[in-house]
Formats: C-alpha cells, structure tokens, sequence
C-alpha cells in the first residue's frame, strides 16, 4: 500500500495500536473519532494490505529469564544472491535473532541477538560460521543495559485534502 493511500484516521490508528496494541475497537474509535465498525474495517484493511505486519506483545525480558542482548557487525565474502539468499533464510529461522538488517559501510548485515547467556551466544554463532562458509567474520558488541526496546515505526498524522473512503 503506497503512503498516500493511508489518511489521517489510518495514521492515528497506527499510531496508537503500535504502542497500545490491545484496545478494544471502542477505545480505538473514541481515540481517533471514528465508530467502532470503521475502525475495525480499517483494522482489516491494513491488515490485508500488509501495512500491519503482526500484533506482538513486548516481553520484560527479566521476567522470563533475563537474556543477553548483542549487538552484531556480520560480514560475508561473496555477495552472490544464492549465498546471501540463503545466510538470510538461516538468520531469519533462528529465534534467537530478533532483527536483521542489510547495511552499507564495513559490515553487511547488522544483527541484534538476544541469548539466554554467553555459552548460548557462542554455540550460536558457531552454527552460523559452520552452516554459512560465506561468513567472512563478525564483531560482536555486549548490551549492557537497555535504554528503549521498540519497533514503533513514527507515523505521522497530516490532513488530507481528498475525501476518504470509510470515514
């Protein structure tokens, strides 16, 4: 869905359910002046549409065992599609791996990991050099604290000139 299909209504919404994801549509349409059924249609249309990825819950990770975060600068040898197409299929089915980017400078891909301790840090990274012989190395740096964990995406709410569909 291109950006300027979405409107003002569309953008509070998003903006409120990417920090208060479990509003009911009542609380939702109260919030951005709409009723509670175009909420909901508007819900389902940013769902089918791909804007909405998922609906996630953020963990205290404390309070289910206290992982480690690292913070990962991986670089490869070849740039060869099949080879990276298939370190990212790797990456992405590890759970222990919360986000992958593709980056520019000296390292390719930036990880951010979060293991149950050091031992299960290393073990993982051992898989990942053992399974993947493009790796050429990587650098880890060791969170030690968490300021802000979030995947909010800053929407911005700008007026429109045109009419919208399901006010």
């Amino acid at each position: 869905m291109p950006n300027t299909d979405l409107d003002r209504f569309d953008r509070k919404l998003l903006q409120i359910v990417q920090r208060e994801g479990d509003l009911t549509a009542d609380a939702l349409a109260e919030r951005v002046g709409l009723s509670a059924s175009a909420v909901l249609r508007r819900l389902k249309r940013l769902r089918q549409d791909g804007v909405i990825l998922a609906n996630v819950a953020l963990v205290d990770p404390v309070k289910v065992g206290k992982p480690s975060f690292f913070i990962v600068a991986l670089e490869i040898e070849r740039e060869r599609p099949e080879l990276v197409g298939r370190l990212r299929q790797w990456m992405a089915a590890e759970d222990c791996i919360q986000e992958i980017f593709y980056v520019t400078g000296t390292a390719d891909f930036i990880l951010v990991v979060a293991a149950p301790d050091i031992e299960g840090y290393d073990a993982l990274m051992s898989r990942l050099v053992a399974d993947n012989p493009n790796v050429r190395r990587f650098t880890t740096n060791v969170a030690l604290g968490v300021g802000k964990r979030s995947l909010a995406i800053p929407v911005n709410v700008v007026d429109e000139p045109r009419a919208r569909r399901d006010p």
